[in-house]
């Protein structure tokens, strides 16, 4: 009896003396401790006091030792031996505390060593999983903005979405930051362009709930310009389209700088009626900001051009050029416009807001200048040698030569680059090169009725090619045109022609922009093509599936074969109505289309594939399109697809075996599902 108190005494009195030390990280039990058998006189079998005194001695010193040594190398900025103490001391004793977690995060985020950083993301994320009280928000900021700026992409987007999924996005200037670092490279982009859409999706879910917005940063204007300018830049256009519309869905007003991008973006997917929306607008700026807008007039000139419609680009270029039926730059500019997108008259859509006069002085980006059909020079505006050749190569396939001659004339100002050239001569010449005699000689005619003042090399250079063709009856009839504008010249025999002194024409850059338009023309898209796309987005948008299918089946009917934007419109509007069966067809007629015509199609169209096929449950058709993509080399997003299939099918099949299956749909379906966990890493 005596000896069973002293016994519980010695208990207490261990557990008095060690629990304060060690028990906060052990599990110290002393149930265990040696008995003394009263009868026998015999151990029991378990240690003895002693024993489990020196044990416990023993691990506290070790433990004590690890932590010294992780202090001491993290306060001596030695990142390297922080982590040998930590891996030593996590294999025995499990997390450290809270502050020096976050000190060794923090001390490899200052780190150059870009292993370091990858281990510090690794520790985050798997703090997340197994002890996320540990979590600090401040670790959190530090190592998503040195991972960026270091340009690891895949880590910087698993933390940032770490931070989205806690509702602890870093303040609007470290996110411009650390969007900013993200869009300089190719896979930075397609990762910044999902997580924006990811932080706009959840803006939209918390809806009204105004105190549930304040827990989340709002991303501004300026991290959609970097993001939108990726797109064009790694030639992503239809992300582009696709973050260019979430802008108005969480309320981002849109700038000058914005205005220019998305031009660039609609002129690519050729989408000139959005485009056109925005012109009336633009051409009330002041005078003074008509310049930043060469961008947006060069992109909707060349989708008039993509559409050939001769009329509209004619339109544009005398209103550029400043004739008096030109209002650019001459009435009051408001404040604020707002565009449609899609439909004009729908009540629901969406309304992208922008400030035409909005410039950011000090905004963190440049924008690639796009100079290729019309330029701004010493005030005005000026067609290029390309946007020229583009002009004449369409009045001509259309036959409207008269009306090429006169508009040269109306917008020779705008043609103009020095005082001693004449850019309507420049044509001529141009035409004669190319062996368009014909043409030369009516534009000559035409110009000679406007009164313009031709130059006299152009009517030798077109009489000694006639001679050379050997067409002398327009020879003649050219001679006396040049002696009616008082070109003296007496040609009447052979011998004197021979003696002419006119000199060869050389190849001008005029003709060789021509030859080369006329390549492209060959291998550019249909502007049917382009038509059909432009009436099935406004049907999509409109929710009027039905006569976007009609407008689609029409096309192929017509054996005008669809491109990236047909599908991607389709796709879209199919999913906004949650008609994923439709999709898994259309995905037959790519494939179908893609054998046809050699070709691949852009990355993000393949993406919104498998999003949505993970959202319907076709997981065959996702492993395929994945393995598509695997195949041709492009990055996948595997968190955007782990996180799309965590939303909808969680525990989908998770506790069932091939031979629980009933048949073999449910069998193959079973292991489809099995390989898209493994390869996205759900457990």
């Amino acid at each position: 009896m005596m000896r069973s108190l002293i016994r519980e005494n010695q208990i207490g009195f261990l557990r008095f003396i060690f629990a304060g030390r060690f028990a906060f990280c052990h599990n110290v039990s002393f149930h265990g401790v040696q008995s003394y058998d009263t009868k026998t006189g015999n151990h029991d079998g378990t240690p003895s006091i002693g024993a489990t005194l020196e044990n416990l001695c023993s691990s506290g010193s070790s433990r004590w030792s690890l932590l010294g040594k992780l202090e001491r190398a993290l306060k001596e900025h030695k990142v390297d031996e922080a982590w040998e103490s930590y891996k030593n001391f996590k294999s025995h004793y499990g997390f450290p505390d809270q502050l020096l977690v976050a000190n060794l995060i923090t001390e490899s985020s200052y780190s150059p060593s870009s292993r370091c950083l990858r281990m510090a993301c690794d520790l985050l994320l798997t703090i997340s999983k197994e002890k996320p009280v540990l979590l600090r928000r401040e670790m959190m900021i530090k190592l998503v903005l040195s991972l960026a700026r270091a340009q690891i992409p895949v880590p910087t987007s698993c933390v940032l979405r770490l931070m989205l999924e806690k509702k602890s996005l870093p303040s609007l200037d470290v996110l411009r930051m650390v969007f900013l670092h993200m869009v300089k490279t190719e896979t930075g982009t397609y990762l910044a362009s999902n997580i924006l859409e990811e932080i706009c999706n959840c803006f939209q879910k918390l809806g009204v709930n105004k105190s549930a917005h304040t827990e989340l940063t709002k991303p501004d204007v300026m991290i959609f310009n970097l993001v939108l300018d990726a797109c064009v830049r790694f030639g992503t256009p239809l992300k582009g389209q696709q973050i260019m519309e979430l802008m108005p869905q969480i309320g981002v007003v849109a700038d000058a700088h914005t205005v220019v991008i998305i031009a660039r973006i609609h002129e690519t997917n050729c989408m000139r009626d959005e485009l056109k929306k925005f012109k009336e607008c633009l051409d009330m700026v002041p005078i003074t900001l008509v310049h930043h807008y060469q961008q947006f007039y060069d992109c909707l000139l060349s989708l008039h051009f993509k559409f050939n419609d001769i009329d509209g680009a004619s339109s544009l270029l005398l209103d550029l050029c400043g004739s008096k039926h030109s209002q650019i730059g001459q009435r009051e500019s408001p404040k604020s416009c707002t565009v449609s997108i899609g439909s004009d008259n729908m009540k629901m859509g969406l309304k992208l807001q922008f400030l035409p006069q909005q410039l950011h002085k000090d905004v963190v980006y440049k924008l690639d200048l796009q100079q290729d059909l019309v330029l701004y020079k010493d005030g005005k505006f000026v067609l290029s040698n390309r946007g020229l050749a583009k002009l004449v190569v369409g009045y001509k396939k259309s036959e409207r030569i008269n009306e090429l001659s006169k508009l040269l004339v109306s917008i020779e100002n705008m043609l103009s680059s020095s005082e001693d050239s004449s850019p309507c001569s420049d044509v001529i010449d141009a035409c004669i090169h190319l062996g368009w005699l014909m043409t030369a000689h009516d534009i000559l005619e035409d110009l000679e009725s406007e009164k313009y003042a031709i130059r006299e090399g152009s009517y030798t250079s077109l009489l000694k090619a006639y001679y050379d063709e050997k067409m002398q009856r327009e020879a003649e009839g050219l001679v006396r045109q040049m002696r009616r504008v008082g070109l003296a010249m007496n040609i009447s025999d052979s011998e004197d022609r021979k003696n002419l002194d006119l000199k060869e024409t050389c190849q001008s850059d005029l003709a060789n922009s021509i030859i080369r338009m006329m390549r492209d023309n060959d291998k550019e898209v249909s502007f049917l093509v382009h038509g059909y796309n432009s009436s099935i987005y406004f049907f999509t948008k409109a929710r009027m599936m039905e006569d976007a299918r009609l407008t689609y089946r029409k096309m192929q009917k017509t054996k005008k074969q669809p491109n990236a934007s047909t599908f991607f419109h389709l796709i879209r509007g199919y999913s906004s109505l949650g008609m994923y069966r439709e999709i898994t067809v259309l995905w037959g007629d790519m494939k179908r289309s893609m054998e046809y015509q050699n070709t691949v199609y852009y990355r993000e169209l393949y993406e919104v594939l498998v999003v949505n096929f993970i959202r319907g449950g076709y997981f065959e058709r996702v492993m395929e399109v994945i393995g598509f993509m695997m195949k041709n080399g492009m990055f996948l997003d595997k968190l955007c697809y782990k996180s799309e299939f965590l939303k909808i099918h969680r525990d989908l099949y998770r506790n069932l075996s091939v031979d629980d299956a009933k048949d073999e749909a449910q069998t193959k379906r079973l292991e489809q599902v099995k390989a898209f966990r493994k390869f996205v890493g759900i457990c």
